[in-house]
């Protein structure tokens, strides 16, 4: 057999640069108090960045690149919410009030009616209050651009000239770099909804408003040859965010209706140009109360992606590559597991890269594998960490593949 290629990517966010933190600080709030006004001055930086990360990303052995997130507004070196705190910019109907999902009183379930309480009332986060409360514990939680709206009328996408901005810069850096295509991240309407709502008269009316406003985002980015990846923690994370602990039964319905709307979003939008990314949050805790991903795998298997994105690196779900010798991957599907993670300083060997990357080939087929991070780096880690953690993936990609391809040893 001829020698081949493991692809490999990450996903989504990368560390801004120190030039770009800084004019995402220095940009002035519109009237409504959480929008950022844009010059033509911070466009050009933009552009620059974009483009000199592309090539960044070539070079470091990625061959699937994104744009880092870098249209996502970034205003400190730790945030762990760019990814999602950018749709408020993009969105009308929104306003800033008394209510704040991350600090908001403890919301209780019962079984059969589960409800998402606060962030900060997450079983994991009161297990280990003391630590989460402890500037000195090594868990940060970062600072957001932006504060958290909530929805108080008809919700309508207009994200039009900023989505615009962002698929011409990575463009022009997939050209600059002589790379064929690259991707853009972009919130699912289960993960937009975990702000305010006092307009829509339920919660599935919501989700659903948001899959309205989404689905333009997706559609501009596959229309413009471009992958999509939907960036969904919450089909995960969920889970640790309803106190108390619900049943398996009750979750699972409690997400398909996230999935059906994602679904819906998603309508004729080829799979081959949709990647989902699923994670169980970036912050760096305990992770002691997250899913089991065996109770969930069905559900994002369900999702109309051609790409799976998911943890695999870090010591809280490595161990979950095995539930693959038992769940069929569909037909024309690829997996992207994380092989190296956004939750440790420690920069994996290229060996220990290769060796992840291995398991899933045998387990799936070395075709329906892509070498991935286990979530964004931009924001979680210093970026000297980063991109040595980029380059360890791109190095043991190579090595996988001497020996999936070739069966050569290194």
């Amino acid at each position: 057999m001829t020698f081949d290629q493991i692809s490999t990517t990450h996903a989504g966010s990368l560390p801004r640069t120190p030039e770009l933190i800084s004019a995402n600080a220095a940009r002035t709030f519109a009237d409504d108090g959480f929008t950022l006004e844009r010059t033509p001055e911070f466009e050009l930086l933009l552009t620059d960045a974009v483009i000199d990360l592309v090539q960044r990303q070539k070079s470091l052995g990625i061959t699937i690149p994104g744009d880092g997130e870098y249209g996502k507004a970034m205003s400190s070196p730790v945030d762990y919410g760019a990814w999602w705190t950018y749709s408020f910019q993009r969105t009308a109907g929104l306003e800033l009030t008394d209510f704040n999902p991350i600090t908001t009183g403890p919301v209780r379930s019962e079984a059969g009616n589960i409800r998402l309480t606060s962030f900060a009332d997450r079983r994991d986060w009161t297990r280990f209050a003391a630590a989460y409360s402890d500037p000195e514990s090594g868990i940060q939680l970062g600072r957001n651009a932006t504060a958290f709206p909530t929805a108080t009328g008809p919700i309508t996408y207009t994200g039009h000239d900023a989505l615009a901005t962002d698929i011409a810069n990575l463009k022009a850096g997939l050209a600059a770099a002589d790379l064929p295509t690259g991707f853009i991240t972009a919130l699912s309407p289960g993960s937009a909804s975990r702000i305010g709502n006092d307009y829509y008269k339920s919660e599935e009316e919501f989700i659903y408003a948001w899959a309205d406003v989404l689905r333009e985002e997706y559609k501009a980015i596959t229309d413009a040859g471009l992958t999509v990846q939907i960036d969904d923690p919450s089909i995960a994370e969920n889970w640790d965010q309803i106190n108390p602990e619900p049943s398996v039964e009750d979750y699972r319905r409690f997400t398909q209706i996230r999935i059906d709307a994602l679904n819906y979003a998603l309508r004729g939008i080829p799979q081959e140009q949709v990647r989902f990314h699923v994670c169980w949050g970036s912050w760096h805790g305990p992770h002691t109360t997250d899913i089991e991903f065996a109770n969930i795998v069905d559900l994002v298997l369900g999702i109309n992606a051609g790409f799976y994105a998911f943890e695999a690196g870090n010591a809280r779900h490595e161990h979950e590559w095995t539930i693959w010798r038992d769940v069929a991957l569909p037909e024309g599907k690829v997996l992207v597991p994380g092989v190296v993670s956004h939750a440790t300083n420690v920069v994996e060997h290229p060996e220990l890269v290769a060796q992840r990357i291995e398991r899933f080939a045998g387990l799936v087929g070395s075709g329906n594998v892509i070498a991935g991070t286990d979530c964004g780096l931009g924001g979680r880690l210093h970026p000297d960490i980063a991109f040595a953690k980029l380059e360890s993936l791109g190095r043991g990609a190579e090595i996988a593949a001497s020996r999936l391809f070739t069966g050569s040893r290194h």
